[in-house]
């Protein structure tokens, strides 16, 4: 508890003054005061992370948490348990989704197996497992607090040591089988009708889709979750990747590194870390609105707005990464852009 303590009394507001700076530098380039649109809300907010008008992006990291749920034996995903190690090798010899578009991006990845329920071997992952797989959160908590804290806490170490290695912009990915449920579990309790919460997932049918939906309101009904306090709904109906990623996000705020943030189970990790420290928000940015129905109403709810519309559900960190070539595009604007004085444009009248 002491580290993640440590971590949150570090998260400070943004700075001010750099937007300011960063707002005045972009009316001065030659377009209409705010043409582009998000791309100047990107560079404002950067500003302000990093206390630089000129933000620069330099070394690109996706961290996935891998952790399984043991909720999937009560019938709720589309695939077996055992995809979960299966993929994390996957994601470790650069076959997945997320490889070839954080490759593309030029972003490292890198896998931390926190909750896996089998052993995976490989020489590239992180080991930091909290304990095999959570409990069935339909019979009882999926995890005790203390395990709750300790995953989160492997999240800001994991971060931490990305971040000491030189990585000035990270991104959140994730594994793990059936972890739609937890993620519209966790949205149920902040406060969101479960009926428009729930998704299919990796592709319910709709038997499938009124289980997920009876077992999610069983596992409230079972845990009773306090939605005042975050780690209490995070242990009780919540997933250790989950807590990692809160881990990952309050890390980079606490670091003033901004943090990309991916679909449904990376803004169910946001959605925890906003509650923990709502400053924290101010260093997320949200790459993507995903297809699952409770996302929107997960981004809404910390009042972030996704610059992406994809129709994308994979997760993985694919939307993430995906974000990060319109980031970089909004740094090259700002640094590399004329300004009407130096390329002898005149203004407009209206100004």
């Amino acid at each position: 508890m002491e580290k993640l303590q440590e971590t949150v009394k570090k998260i400070q507001p943004i700075d001010q003054q750099a937007v300011e700076k960063a707002a005045q530098r972009l009316d001065m380039l030659t377009k209409p005061q705010g043409s582009l649109g998000v791309l100047e809300d990107i560079v404002k907010q950067l500003a302000g992370i990093t206390g630089n008008p000129i933000p620069r992006l330099g070394k690109k990291c996706v961290v996935i948490m891998a952790g399984d749920h043991g909720v999937v034996e009560e019938g709720v995903s589309a695939f077996p348990q055992e995809v979960t190690p299966q993929m994390v090798i996957n994601f470790l010899n650069g076959g997945a989704a997320i490889n070839v578009l954080s490759r593309h991006a030029g972003a490292d990845i890198v896998c931390c197996d926190i909750g896996v329920a089998s052993d995976v071997k490989h020489p590239s992952l992180i080991i930091k497992k909290v304990r095999y797989g959570t409990a069935n959160m339909a019979k009882g908590p999926a995890m005790s607090r203390e395990e709750a804290t300790r995953a989160i806490e492997v999240g800001i170490e994991v971060a931490e040591d990305k971040i000491k290695g030189g990585v000035n912009i990270l991104a959140t990915g994730e594994m793990g089988i059936g972890n739609t449920t937890p993620s519209s579990a966790i949205l149920t309790v902040f406060g969101c009708p479960v009926e428009k919460v729930v998704g299919r997932g990796t592709g319910i049918d709709d038997k499938g889709l009124a289980l997920k939906i009876k077992t999610i309101i069983k596992a409230i009904e079972v845990n009773d979750p306090d939605p005042s306090d975050p780690i209490d709904v995070l242990s009780k109906v919540g997933g250790l990747e989950i807590a990692g990623l809160a881990g990952v996000i309050l890390a980079a705020a606490a670091h003033r590194i901004p943090i990309v943030i991916d679909g449904f189970i990376s803004s169910a990790a946001a959605l925890v870390a906003s509650k923990i420290e709502p400053r924290s928000v101010q260093y997320m940015i949200a790459s993507h609105v995903s297809e699952e129905p409770g996302h929107k109403m997960m981004l809404e709810m910390m009042r972030l707005y996704p610059m992406l519309h994809m129709k994308m559900r994979l997760g993985e960190g694919t939307g993430a990464a995906l974000a990060f070539h319109i980031i970089d595009a909004a740094t090259h604007i700002q640094s590399e852009m004329a300004t009407f004085e130096s390329a002898g444009v005149s203004r407009s009248s209206s100004r």
